[in-house]
């Protein structure tokens, strides 16, 4: 089931705004607004629920399916199921009172453009700072430097540099030369094993010291046909979507990306986790992507309705979608030549070609 978010108007002339975001009967984040979007480039303030209103005047305005909800560091971020306002944020802030006694909150909601326009280096800066602690397998004779990192030599599991993070490993990379993977193509299964197993860390990374377009160039290639090789390639991040295939160039740029990426993902993990941020998003179970209401609305007027639907068939589907939607997309289909419409009016009758 996807999550909804709903406006409301409410009483509060200096809030007369509610947003909520519920999935399942359950509220997921609620927020009192000044405004019910904001405008372009601005940012509105917010006033977090702390609990839900009993006997509260409230009118539903709109509601929109949520695509997608995922917490970023201090901010929520929201994407909307429509075409236009879909993509939004709120930032929570903790700040300290004047006399030291505790703290207060502020709620920031912005949109895609007004992000944009405010982004600055510390909003977007994970990490820059290099004294992360790494393992480097024993087996390596010629092992990448990682200068002000806690170096150690032992045997991994799996890979050759592991990312320590409060005595467990989160990161692993395992390091391939051109002349390393074309042997390893020689025993496919093998290979497919070992990503497997660095699949179950929470990050994974193939890194090449070589260039992709190598794999294409016969004189680099070896005994493998080209074709070969580039598909066994496109096949691997299907194969294994949770490990990142890297083509880094050469040695030096190959060492330099991990050092960065390690630094990246400990910076992630440092950074401040707000309970309140956290309780917003812990409940929110994504649906599966599957192109949005746009997708599932032509899904059922191709698949699933009987051939010759009215359109008020289709509308008793999404209920909660505005007729014009719903009628572009059947034009769209009309376009594409996958539907034909017989008829006028409430007789109209619309059939698949």
């Amino acid at each position: 089931m996807s999550a909804s978010w709903t406006v409301q108007t409410t009483q509060d002339p200096k809030f007369p705004f509610r947003i909520v975001i519920e999935q399942g009967g359950r509220t997921l984040f609620a927020f009192r607004a000044k405004a019910a979007w904001p405008g372009a480039g601005t940012q509105v303030f917010c006033l977090r629920e702390r609990e839900s209103p009993v006997d509260e005047l409230l009118t539903p305005i709109e509601q929109v399916a949520v695509a997608h909800l995922t917490r970023l560091g201090r901010k929520i971020s929201v994407t909307l199921d429509r075409a236009q306002r879909k993509r939004c944020e709120f930032l929570i802030l903790e700040k300290p009172l004047r006399d030291g006694s505790g703290s207060y909150e502020q709620v920031f909601f912005r949109t895609e453009a007004a992000t944009r326009s405010h982004k600055n280096a510390k909003s977007v800066e994970l990490s820059t700072r290099d004294d992360y602690e790494v393992v480097i397998d024993a087996h390596e004779r010629y092992p990448w430097r990682f200068p002000g990192a806690q170096e150690q030599r032992r045997k991994l599991p799996v890979g050759d540099y592991g990312l320590i993070f409060n005595e467990r490993i989160i990161a692993v990379v395992e390091r391939k030369t051109l002349e390393n993977l074309l042997t390893d193509l020689g025993e496919l299964k093998g290979l497919h094993q070992q990503l497997a197993e660095l699949a179950n860390y929470p990050h994974a990374a193939l890194v090449i010291e070589a260039q992709y377009a190598d794999f294409g160039d016969a004189d680099k290639s070896g005994r493998w046909p080209a074709a070969h090789l580039l598909r066994v390639l496109a096949e691997l991040p299907v194969l294994f979507p949770n490990v990142q295939c890297i083509f880094a160039g050469n040695r030096k740029l190959a060492n330099i990306w991990t050092q960065r990426w390690f630094a990246a993902v400990q910076g992630a993990l440092r950074q401040p986790r707000l309970p309140q941020v956290a309780e917003a998003t812990a409940h929110y179970r994504a649906s599966p992507a599957d192109g949005g209401l746009d997708t599932r609305i032509r899904l059922s007027a191709l698949q699933e309705l009987p051939d010759g639907f009215p359109i008020a068939l289709l509308r008793a589907q999404f209920p909660q979608l505005a007729p014009a939607r719903i009628k572009r997309v059947l034009d769209g289909l009309r376009s594409e030549g996958k539907l034909v419409i017989e008829g006028r009016g409430k007789g109209a009758r619309w059939r698949r070609s």
